[in-house]
């Protein structure tokens, strides 16, 4: 289980079943999935999908970290922050979602920015996400963590790394 932490202005604190509710609110927007597809799941749907998350991995090679994102200022919850973490191969993957109404105020990239750190104090050496070439403000998030695009691509989206401890 993922361990809480603080930012600025967020807390980041262990995704449970019971933020289903307020984050079905939060992700309601469709335009949150222009780039990654699919539609804004009901508090149902999201509850089911929390409650997989959080029992973890099925594969024991990996790691699955979530947290949601609260805004201490207005106590309510922003969005999800989550790391696939291999300890393995070092490496951790990394994606993220701010709601519509919260986007533009650095939060994504405060909360990946913190996460990278913290990942970095552990045994992962190498940070990746996968973001959509067109997807100009998840690029902006990942540069703003330190990483950069690779000219790799998976799946219609681009590779971005960064190289911890070098």
């Amino acid at each position: 289980m993922p361990e809480p932490f603080s930012t600025p202005r967020l807390d980041l604190l262990p995704l449970r079943v019971q933020h289903a509710e307020e984050m079905a609110a939060v992700l309601s927007d469709p335009a949150l999935h222009t780039f990654i597809g699919g539609t804004p799941d009901s508090p149902a749907a999201l509850r089911a999908r929390y409650e997989r998350l959080v029992a973890g991995s099925p594969d024991p090679a990996v790691v699955w970290c979530n947290w949601v994102l609260r805004l201490r200022a207005e106590a309510c919850l922003v969005g999800t922050m989550q790391a696939t973490v291999t300890p393995g191969q070092h490496s951790a993957e990394i994606a993220w979602v701010v709601g519509t109404p919260w986007q533009g105020r650095g939060f994504a990239s405060e909360a990946a920015r913190a996460l990278v750190g913290r990942l970095g104090q552990g045994s992962v050496r190498t940070v990746l996400a996968h973001i959509h070439p067109e997807h100009l403000a998840s690029a902006a998030v990942a540069a703003a963590a330190g990483l950069a695009p690779t000219g790799e691509e998976q799946d219609g989206e681009r590779r971005w790394r960064l190289a911890l401890g070098d």
